[in-house]
């Protein structure tokens, strides 16, 4: 499966080991839920949340749905996820603004076309896709009470194969990503996040970062999927976490024959075939 990558900037990744990153938290926290995560752990509940370094590279809106649970057991105030500073864009659209420095990029891949993807004939119609094999529509934050018994439990797994090939093969590293990828997507529809997945370029940009580490890229996934059902069993999240609609096609690409991803590197949209 073609994706679209957009690495013309450094870019700020999902779920990365950064250089200045550590599992304790920092002097100066970076953002209203960074200071949250460490009061929480100042308090002794640490042990419902990731590392600090894992926790930094979420979304504001998964960062609220991962504080929820432990900052109302502790008695921490939370913001709204939208008083938050969101990522900032690599691409030519409009970014939000980002209190976090700039980090090296990745090793860049050729960048690829949107007839490359499949997606030429699709006309985007803001909530909906349609396409000559159907009609794709928005995914959004499901209740728990719309999920497939079991989901959410302990067994159901994200299930990442390792990457076992050479790092330095773009070909193999892309073929690996893309598998891995629609995999995450589909397990996030599964449990009801469909509305709070990261885009491919963070996917990507996660790999490298975390191999650079020296931290497995497949069980820090699964690790990360684990806490996101965790607290999907406990809390309510709201239907749909991103504000907008992606600009055009040429910010999308298949995910499987049933799924349609849109992003703007800040923002990310799934478009599920009825």
């Amino acid at each position: 499966m073609v994706r679209l990558l957009y690495l013309s900037a450094p870019f700020l990744a999902f779920f990365l080991v950064a250089p200045f990153a550590s599992a304790a938290c920092p002097e100066r926290p970076q953002s209203d839920y960074e200071q949250a995560f460490c009061q929480i752990r100042a308090k002794g509940g640490g042990a419902a949340l990731p590392t600090f370094e894992d926790f930094r590279r979420n979304t504001p809106q998964v960062q609220a749905l991962l504080l929820k649970r432990p900052a109302a057991r502790w008695g921490v105030a939370l913001p709204e996820p939208a008083s938050q500073p969101g990522p900032a864009s690599d691409t030519g659209a409009p970014s939000v603004p980002s209190r976090e420095p700039a980090e090296p990029a990745a090793p860049e891949p050729p960048q690829v076309t949107e007839n490359a993807s499949g997606l030429s004939a699709c006309d985007l119609e803001m909530d909906t896709v349609r396409c000559s094999d159907g009609l794709f529509r928005l995914a959004v934050n499901q209740p728990n009470g719309a999920l497939a018994p079991g989901v959410l439990d302990a067994n159901n797994r994200l299930g990442l194969s390792p990457f076992r090939g050479d790092a330095g093969d773009e070909a193999a590293v892309r073929a690996y990503l893309s598998d891995a990828y629609d995999r995450y997507i589909a397990k996030m529809l599964e449990i009801g996040l469909g509305g709070a997945t990261m885009s491919f370029t963070r996917f990507y940009n996660s790999f490298h970062r975390h191999r650079a580490e020296g931290v497995d890229f497949a069980q820090r996934m699964e690790d990360t999927f684990r806490y996101l059902k965790q607290d999907k069993r406990n809390l309510a999240v709201d239907a749909r976490l991103a504000e907008g609609f992606p600009a055009s096609m040429e910010n999308c690409a298949r995910s499987g024959e049933a799924v349609i991803v849109c992003d703007n590197v800040a923002t990310n949209w799934v478009y599920v075939r009825d």
